[in-house]
């Protein structure tokens, strides 16, 4: 994606074209044209994750992720994949939070087909035993593979949510319970689609090599038929502010070294405060110049490496509702722990003492490097990524092109604010997970 530079003498940032408008069923659409490569990528978002899976069907989400797949009534199973692939592309899902996402890219000339496709497969998937039985198993061996059956699985993306957060909704296991898995019916497959998979409760997004009109007249035939659902309520997701430390510790039977998580719960999302953390974790975690990796790895050389950030599951921009910054690593057990936790209260402290302009300059860096790579590179599927995100929890996907000036606005003061308020022992949790003991003979 070429990020087009801002005319002479105007404040610097950036300037992606951004065409956003709504079908009358609802559909929130984001056009972003880019001709400099024969290439277009397609996204639709559903604001439906895991966050809000229904309750005593964890995992339930994600398994309907790869039911997305399984081929609709025009389109049987297989279909899709030979669509893209047999014609140089490629296509993808996941399930995140906040949103479920599909997409697709492919040469220009291919955007009817997986518009049509995509309008396919949201108004009329395939819903049977057959393919939900094989898809439970496909995600339960998921879960045994990347989770139960590797060493440090799920550490600590799946385990410190739960530890962290109160609300059930932000604390179950996301990836999925096997006995909740099991239970899951047609019938709650069949109401999950018709409720969430919805025009209304959905965004498309085109980034790429594409003719606007062309865009908005096909958009309009495949998708502006296709009904709008009923959508429930959003769930209160709200946490209660935490007031008190929390430390747990799980064993491991996979590992032979520890590993430790610290976890803060973040500011709400466009606050200053939250733009604020997001410089703090690139000057705390990003890069060997971060004040973790010099103190925990130059300087005391406790790890090899130190891993952290907003969001594990994406980044700080595509998610809506309460969230974590994390810092993790992997230790000798002959560290204790609390000298690890010492070594980030420092380093933290260190920012708060000498924040400067400077050094948020450092930080601005840092942050705009990551804005530019991840909405300039890998076909455009980052930029897609955000405009839809931040079409359907902002109803604005030209923020965008205003998040360079949002971090700008942050000064010295506000990054001490915001240390004192959310960097606090208070405010954190901390989990450890420990080579399991072994049984004496």
């Amino acid at each position: 994606m070429f990020i087009a530079p801002l005319a002479a003498g105007a404040q610097k940032g950036m300037t992606i074209p951004v065409e956003y408008y709504k079908l009358t069923n609802g559909l929130k659409v984001v056009l972003s044209p880019d001709k400099h490569a024969p290439i277009v990528t397609v996204a639709v978002y559903y604001n439906i994750g895991f966050r809000i899976e229904p309750k005593n069907r964890t995992g339930f989400a994600h398994l309907f992720e790869h039911m997305m797949f399984q081929g609709s009534k025009n389109f049987p199973k297989g279909e899709f994949d030979k669509l893209t692939e047999r014609n140089g592309g490629f296509n993808n899902g996941s399930t995140r939070f906040d949103f479920t996402n599909y997409f697709e890219v492919m040469p220009a000339h291919m955007l009817e087909p997986i518009l049509w496709a995509e309008a396919d497969r949201m108004k009329g998937l395939d819903l049977n035993q057959a393919s939900l039985t094989n898809q439970q198993g496909v995600v339960k061996n998921e879960v045994k593979v990347n989770v139960l059956n590797r060493p440090y699985g799920g550490f600590p993306w799946l385990d410190m949510p739960q530890y962290a957060n109160e609300n059930w909704y932000n604390a179950h296991n996301f990836y999925g319970d096997l006995k909740d898995l099991d239970s899951a019916n047609l019938d709650d497959v069949k109401k999950f689609f018709e409720t969430y998979y919805a025009p209304n409760n959905a965004a498309l997004v085109i980034v790429g090599d594409f003719e606007t009109a062309d865009a908005k007249k096909w958009i309009e035939k495949y998708f502006s038929a296709i009904p709008s659902s009923t959508l429930p309520s959003t769930p209160d997701l709200a946490e209660p502010v935490q007031q008190k430390e929390k430390r747990f510790t799980k064993e491991d039977a996979l590992i032979n070294k520890p590993a430790i998580a610290i976890a803060y719960k973040m500011p709400p999302r466009n606050t200053p405060e939250y733009y604020a953390m997001g410089l703090i974790d690139q000057l705390l975690v990003k890069g060997k110049d971060s004040r973790l990796y010099h103190r925990l790895v130059q300087q005391k050389g406790i790890t090899a490496n130190v891993n952290g950030g907003i969001n594990y599951l994406g980044n700080m921009f595509n998610y809506n509702g309460p969230m974590l910054w994390m810092t993790d690593l992997i230790y000798d057990g002959t560290v204790p722990s609390d000298s690890i936790i010492t070594q980030v209260d420092l380093a933290i402290a260190d920012i708060g003492k000498e924040v400067s302009d400077e050094s948020i300059k450092l930080a601005m860096v840092k942050m705009r490097s990551f804005l530019y790579d991840n909405l300039g590179g890998f076909y455009g599927i980052g930029l897609a990524d955000m405009l839809a995100c931040f079409a359907l929890f902002d109803d604005n996907p030209s923020r965008v092109n205003s998040l360079e000036q949002e971090f700008r606005q942050v000064t010295p003061e506000l990054v001490r604010k915001t240390i004192s308020t959310y960097l606090t022992p208070g405010n954190r949790t901390i989990l450890i997970t420990e080579p399991a003991k072994k049984e004496s003979k």
